[in-house]
């Protein structure tokens, strides 16, 4: 892909000279930059992977290296990607390593095999506010490559992530990436940790890939239940779900006078199952 450049310590960029005292970067509001400065902090992040069974690493958004530099003192192949050319260029002058490659790339755009092709690897960073839900629904694409996944959030995002069933911030965020992980909320990160400041508090959290990835129905089906059940989620699963045109028998079913943050994971991979027979029976 031209329009993405591939950088490592050999790159012309590199011989670059950098300002000691602003590092050449200046975070971007439009990019949701927040650069991260407690080293304590971006340690206790790059620890968040166990990296079981793979020694590929992705960190998305690197910024200026503040945890990157924790993460290659590990036994990893690791790919720094960021879309800011002035974060690459530090990262290039600074962290000359053979186990670094260093990408100004747009995770969301890029095929991941480029650089992977088709092993495993985890994925890892200080992730951009106002991509963040995107960066995770990706992810999620990558499942059969991706066994883990951290890293930081807003507060809000990774407390809706790890939300489980009951709770008011359990919605379409949670269901879906619980369908293939296990989600844990790890720690808190205030404001004054960061250049410049964010308005709220961060989360930091961890998903574990499931040992099996069979949910026994049809994904895209799975995807479009819950987007439509969440969509009016005071309703009972009878009223939000009569889109998908339910029979008179499967209405009877208890599990549609259910409000969608009632139900469990498993439920929804249930409830897709049943709605998948129906429609069969109905047409049969």
């Amino acid at each position: 892909m031209a329009k993405n450049k591939r950088y490592t310590k050999h790159s012309p960029v590199a011989k670059r000279e950098f300002n000691s005292q602003n590092h050449g970067v200046r975070a971007k509001k439009f990019l949701g930059q927040h650069f991260l400065t407690d080293e304590k902090i971006a340690n206790d992040i790059s620890q968040t992977l166990g990296l079981k069974g793979y020694k590929n690493v992705l960190e998305i958004g690197p910024g200026t290296g503040v945890m990157t530099k924790y993460l290659l003192q590990k036994e990893i192949n690791l790919v720094a990607m960021d879309i800011d050319r002035e974060s690459v260029e530090y990262l290039i002058a600074h962290y000359p390593n053979e186990n670094l490659q260093i990408l100004e790339a747009d995770f969301l755009k890029e095929d991941l095999q480029d650089y992977f092709g088709d092993q495993q690897f985890g994925i890892t960073g200080n992730f951009p506010y106002n991509i963040s839900t995107q960066i995770v629904f990706k992810m999620l694409e990558l499942k059969q490559q991706v066994p883990e996944f951290s890293g930081m959030f807003q507060k809000e995002v990774a407390q809706r992530i790890c939300a489980k069933e009951g709770s008011k911030t359990y919605g379409i965020l949670s269901v879906l990436t619980q369908v293939f992980y296990d989600a844990e909320y790890l720690f808190t990160v205030p404001p004054t940790v960061f250049n410049p400041p964010p308005k709220v508090e961060s989360g930091v959290l961890r998903l574990l890939r499931k040992a099996s990835l069979e949910i026994n129905c049809s994904e895209a089906m799975l995807y479009k239940v819950v987007k439509t059940a969440f969509q009016q989620r005071r309703k009972t699963l009878r009223n939000s779900l009569k889109s998908f045109n339910l029979s008179d028998k499967i209405k009877e079913d208890a599990i549609f006078g259910q409000r969608p943050e009632q139900l469990s994971v498993a439920q929804f991979i249930a409830l897709t199952q049943k709605l998948e027979a129906d429609a069969i029976s109905t047409h049969q």
